[in-house]
């Protein structure tokens, strides 16, 4: 590598552990450090690239970062940053994870967990508040919305959450497009590799196949499974971190019972507390998941590495395919179109896992009061995520 390029990666370390905040911020940063001070990229590229991000499926800060990479050094740099990018948040989540069960044991971790857990949900609840102000502006996204609100309540199945996204995305791609738009759908198909879409689908039924085939007994059986789960969920999120846990808690919470919603929010409150990609949470699910099935640390340590490879590969591989032909992908009218039902689908998930969360509450006026208070905090100040939770932490030690 060359000076330039070893620069952008001491850069992108830094990057790293002073991102907080999620997409909205992450994107911030990268305009002041990466583009006004150190000219890696134009500010139009930019934009473009966090553009293409949103559109594709995972995690838009990682997409946004390798793309950056891509276009200063290249396949190599770009697969460099996004390790460096990944393994410090994931290697804590993980560690989080193995050490969690000698920690919850003792009454006083239980109690700071107490108040964490509530403060959590209520981020949550924002994230959802704000995403629906964003995406529900008209009466189809409001009515898809509440339809796949309805749906995921009713059928609380991960297979659910692929067949509502790809009706999202027909219905508001149909009821948008105009008519003289419907001149592009040649270009459409003239742009689409069908070999790629090949791989994309022979990866996930492989996936898929392996772990049905191989005996459930088998030491190999799950971490087969969980990699074909997060693969299959990594092409399922649109719009970032946020969709993320409507997903990942639907799945492996209230379906498939890999591990409980106390752990659940434990971990998702402490990946808010930390800088990095939001996607470093499944590094936490993947390990937690194993472990309560009996594997041992070492077993654990796949099962982060799985589900870090697998939520992430679908979104890796596809910026890095699509960046060198953004400039034809953007004028593909029926695809830009249905991105408004996407997100609206998006947001019914978010409110189905809201519900779900708050529902253990039963009468518990305190959980009621910090969820409330955490929104609020959110909504009416510029008080940071980490902040918030760092209060929940001392509240813990206090009372």
């Amino acid at each position: 590598m060359n000076k330039r390029q070893l620069l952008f990666l001491r850069d992108a370390f830094i990057y790293t552990l002073t991102a907080f905040g999620g997409p909205q911020a992450h994107i911030a940063i990268l305009l002041r450090e990466f583009v006004e001070k150190r000219h890696y990229i134009t500010e139009q590229e930019l934009m473009e690239l966090n553009a293409l991000a949103q559109v594709l499926p995972g995690p838009s800060s990682t997409q946004t970062l390798v793309g950056i990479a891509w276009k200063v050094g290249g396949l190599r740099l770009a697969i460099t940053t996004f390790l460096v990018w990944i393994f410090p948040s994931a290697a804590i989540m993980c560690m989080a994870a193995i050490g969690y069960k000698m920690f919850v044991a003792q009454s006083k971790f239980a109690e700071v967990l107490r108040f964490v857990q509530p403060i959590a949900i209520g981020i949550v609840a924002y994230a959802t508040y704000t995403f629906a102000v964003k995406f529900l502006k008209t009466k189809v996204t409001t009515m898809l919305a509440v339809g796949s609100l309805i749906a995921t309540l009713i059928l609380q199945n991960a297979y659910a959450f692929p067949i509502l996204i790809l009706v999202g995305g027909i219905i508001s791609s149909a009821l948008e497009t105009q008519p003289q738009e419907n001149e592009l759908r040649v270009s459409l198909f003239a742009n689409v590799n069908p070999n790629k879409v090949a791989y994309f689908i022979g990866i996930l039924l492989a996936f898929a196949a392996l772990g049905a085939i191989i005996n459930q007994t088998s030491p190999f059986s799950l971490p087969i499974r969980l990699l074909e789960n997060f693969y299959r969920n990594g092409l399922l999120v649109f719009g970032g971190g946020q969709v993320l846990v409507p997903l990942m808690y639907t799945e492996f919470v209230e379906v498939k019972h890999y591990l409980s919603s106390s752990e659940f929010l434990s971990g998702y409150a402490l990946q808010q507390a930390l800088p990095g990609p939001t996607f470093s949470f499944t590094s936490f699910i993947g390990s937690i998941s194993l472990g309560n099935k009996g594997y041992s640390v070492g077993g654990q340590i796949v099962g982060s590495i799985v589900a870090v490879i697998g939520i992430n590969l679908p979104g890796l591989i596809l910026i890095l395919f699509i960046v060198p032909f953004w400039e034809d992908l953007k004028k593909i009218a029926r695809i830009r179109n249905s991105l408004s039902g996407i997100s609206a689908v998006a947001v019914g998930f978010m409110a189905t896992a809201l519900i779900l969360l708050v529902s253990p509450f039963g009468f518990n006026l305190m959980a009621y009061a910090l969820m409330i208070g955490s929104f609020l905090l959110l909504y009416f100040t510029k008080i940071k995520t980490p902040v918030i939770i760092i209060i929940g932490v001392v509240l813990g030690l206090i009372f």
